[in-house]
């Protein structure tokens, strides 16, 4: 069965979908949909109207669930082909990540995903701006997404210019961004760019930092999660061990 969603405009389009089986036969028994606990990657899995019966924390599930397999090398077989070939008429991603450009964190990958199944805005030290939360309103308001994600990652290269005062062209702004993130961070040790304890210290203060500034410039986001629409979550990524861990 293929679903549709309207869009404003021309944006109109009918797929079928493949993220609610990535949960695990924990998160989706309650939703009595037996093919999506099958073993196999299937591009046609989960239809728009199951998409839309997922919780929050059931797509936060999905994702733990697919880290976990990431972590035991035990990633689903998928055909990417069929993936996007069933995504080009329309798409339902049930989440957008905010990530950063660290070419070891891809969050499709991290986090076992498919093509179509999350938007990802990705920019060094995952910070917002007015584009990305415009990016965010898109995805969750006229598209459906139902959680935001923030995820930051260990030794992340844009928090250590930041602490350390870098300035490089345009890059000079952006680090000026996450520089609240350096000066709210509580830490007894030594400050620096060479302390990974403190970077990473760091890294986790400015995915706070980033998920309060959405909450704040963006009415239409904030309004979302008041109502229980949206659920809006931060994350780190540990370059060393694979694992996401998300905030509680």
């Amino acid at each position: 069965m293929c679903d549709t969603v309207e869009y404003p405009g021309q944006y109109r389009g009918t797929r079928r979908r493949n993220f609610l089986k990535l949960a695990g036969a924990a998160t989706v028994v309650g939703l009595g949909v037996g093919p999506l606990l099958s073993t196999q990657a299937r591009a046609d899995a989960l239809t728009k109207a199951q998409r839309d019966s997922m919780t929050p924390k059931q797509i936060v599930d999905a994702m733990k669930h697919g880290n976990a397999r990431f972590q035991r090398g035990e990633r689903k077989a998928r055909d990417y082909l069929r993936e996007q070939r069933a995504s080009a008429a329309g798409q339902y991603p049930a989440a957008v990540l905010l990530s950063c450009i660290d070419s070891r964190a891809p969050a499709e990958v991290i986090m076992d995903l498919g093509i179509g199944d999350v938007f990802n805005c990705r920019v060094a030290g995952n910070i917002e701006n007015s584009d990305i939360l415009g990016s965010m309103e898109f995805a969750c308001k006229l598209s459906g997404a139902k959680v935001v994600v923030v995820m930051g990652h260990t030794a992340c290269g844009a928090i250590k210019g930041a602490i350390a005062n870098a300035e490089l062209g345009n890059l000079t702004g952006l680090l000026d961004k996450i520089k609240p993130a350096v000066e709210a961070t509580k830490y007894d040790g030594e400050r620096t760019a060479t302390n990974y304890d403190f970077v990473d210290a760091v890294s986790r203060k400015n995915v706070e930092l980033t998920i309060a500034n959405i909450r704040e410039h963006s009415p239409v986001l904030a309004e979302l999660e008041t109502n229980g629409t949206i659920e809006i979550v931060g994350a780190m990524y540990n370059l060393k061990t694979g694992a996401v861990t998300f905030f509680d």
